[in-house]
């Protein structure tokens, strides 16, 4: 069984969480894929499943062309035990992200999620989907329509909740990002196992953070 998390803060309208939602739908239709939402405000009684997920998705909205302070004070959670003993490595990574802007600096706050992920040596799965609205053929209805590849880049009127917004392309998009993960990680498991390679030992119970951990001056 493949344990694959989400981990995703949702603020203002909740857009984020659509996006989440979707590529947990995406993952779910890929057989062996246990598929678990975090927020960030559950991450503290959420360890043990991201210390035991082989895959670990981040998603923030793109608030003023970076990730959002929430989430950002999850990354800085893992600037400790997990970073120093490298208890994530290896595990599967990838990103997605809202704005209201059709470019919103979307690319910034993807970035600042792969280095993060790289910080932690994780492997990150880009988007496999051919841009789209590429031309005077495209459309709005086209997949990849914001034509990003680092992660999913959505689009979301800042004047309309989640029942409207990120349109059925972003959505549908993010589903098969999320399909495309996990299928990567059946591949990688199914190869572990072939080639008779050592499962590694789980990082367990919550990890400390670098400030805990350096002696008091």
């Amino acid at each position: 069984m493949i344990n694959f998390s989400i981990i995703y803060f949702s603020g203002f309208r909740g857009h984020t969480r659509q996006l989440a939602e979707a590529i947990a739908e995406g993952a779910r239709g890929v057989p062996e894929v246990d598929v678990e939402l975090i927020g960030v405000d559950q991450v503290d009684a959420k360890w043990s499943r991201l210390h035991a997920s082989d895959v670990i998705l981040f998603g923030s909205p793109t608030y003023v062309g970076s990730v959002a302070a929430r989430f950002k004070e999850f990354i800085e959670k893992l600037a400790g035990d997990v970073w120093l003993q490298r208890a994530w490595t290896g595990k599967l990574a990838g990103g997605f992200t809202v704005s209201a802007g059709r470019s919103g600096d979307k690319l910034s706050t993807l970035q600042q999620l792969v280095i993060a992920a790289a910080q932690m040596g994780m492997i990150w799965v880009t988007l496999p989907v051919l841009g789209g609205n590429y031309s005077t053929q495209g459309s709005e209805e086209d997949l990849n329509r914001m034509a990003g590849y680092l992660g999913v880049m959505a689009q979301a009127n800042i004047d309309e909740g989640p029942e409207q917004t990120p349109p059925i392309s972003d959505l549908k998009t993010a589903q098969i990002y999320g399909e495309h993960i996990a299928n990567i990680a059946r591949q990688l498991e199914a190869g572990r196992i072939a080639l008779g390679l050592p499962v590694r030992a789980l990082f367990s119970g919550t990890p400390r953070r670098l400030q805990e951990m350096l002696p008091t001056p």
